[in-house]
């Protein structure tokens, strides 16, 4: 691993197998070419949600039980595009400190991305199911009719809905937390970034038509409230973090020794962390599809990715409650 590859990663404690081995590889090489080019990062991120949201319609076409050959590569040329677009994703972070093209607007509309491609996609899974459900009233019995075929596309929107707010939403918005504490105990501050929402907020303050643009206010107002949730499901870490201001001061005088502790609690859950990020994700939105039983990754991400959730939550909180308590 050469140094310059090395220097466009947030931490290899922080990525999977496949990003740290072939992915970020690839993604550097992008950079490299985006950097001499002079291409922005902002510019990258942009493209990966366009190409992102475009994959949608491909996900709409895509049925090999339905629509055979034609049906399949619909599907292949999904996948590949969303593919596509998390490499832009993943490229645009590593181009920011590659060419010190780091931004706030950057770092919001790079959490923005996911939401940009699965939403249009998760919509268009709605519609999939509506169109072709043989499979799916086979196995439940259920007569295929208007009425039943509205009563059940009506059921999985609302499975999509809470797939998409409560179960990839919450999610991701926990595991790139959960990323950023990681690296702030690993790296400090300035390796991290690792925000606040009243330090958001003093920033939105300062924001006014004359200095900033409304889509940066705009931007700015959603991070306030995407890092609000954050805030609002670690209870524990935000005890730990007022504990340790208020014993040491400010966070660049946190000892060795409760770094070393934490970095040493965290990185084990920084494993299951990263099952809640796109590779994982990502493998399972696939298979059904390719199944053609869409409507099944809803069920998969309230159930099964909901339950990883609660158990990379539940144990993050709980070592960060043994540290703080042990500040007393």
């Amino acid at each position: 691993m050469n140094e310059g590859y090395k220097a466009t990663l947030k931490s290899s404690e922080t990525e999977d197998w496949l990003d740290l081995h072939v992915i970020r590889p690839f993604c550097y090489i992008c950079a490299l070419a985006f950097n001499r080019f002079d291409v922005h990062p902002n510019t990258v991120t942009i493209w990966s949600m366009i190409v992102g949201a475009a994959s949608a319609f491909f996900f709409a076409c895509g049925s090999f039980y339905y629509s055979g050959t034609w049906g399949l590569m619909m599907n292949i040329i999904a996948i590949v595009l969303l593919m596509i677009a998390d490499i832009l994703d993943c490229t645009d972070g590593q181009l920011a400190r590659l060419s010190g093209k780091k931004s706030r607007i950057g770092r919001i509309l790079d959490g923005v991305a996911g939401f940009a491609w699965f939403i249009p996609i998760y919509h268009v899974l709605v519609y999939r199911f509506y169109l072709h459900h043989d499979l799916e009233f086979g196995w439940l019995g259920i007569e295929n009719t208007q009425e039943n075929t509205l009563i059940a596309t009506a059921v999985v929107y609302v499975l999509g809905l809470i797939s998409g707010i409560a179960g990839l939403a919450g999610q991701q918005r926990l595991a790139d937390y959960y990323i950023q504490i990681h690296l702030f105990f690993l790296k400090g501050e300035k390796g991290s970034e690792l925000d606040n929402s009243v330090r958001q907020q003093e920033i939105y303050d300062q924001m006014t038509p004359e200095n900033s643009s409304w889509g940066e206010r705009y931007f700015q107002k959603s991070y306030i409230d995407y890092t609000k949730k954050q805030e609002g499901v670690t209870p524990q870490f935000q005890r730990l973090m007022q504990k340790l201001r208020d014993k040491f001061g400010a966070t660049e005088y946190i000892p060795e020794s409760v770094r070393k502790q934490f970095h040493d609690a965290s990185l084990p859950v920084i494993f299951w962390n990263g099952l809640l990020t796109f590779n994982f994700r990502s493998f399972w939105l696939f298979l059904f599809c390719l199944l053609d039983i869409p409507a099944m990754n809803f069920v998969w991400e309230i159930v099964g990715m909901g339950l990883l959730y609660c158990y990379v939550n539940r144990r993050h909180e709980s070592f960060c409650k043994k540290i703080a308590d042990g500040l007393d």
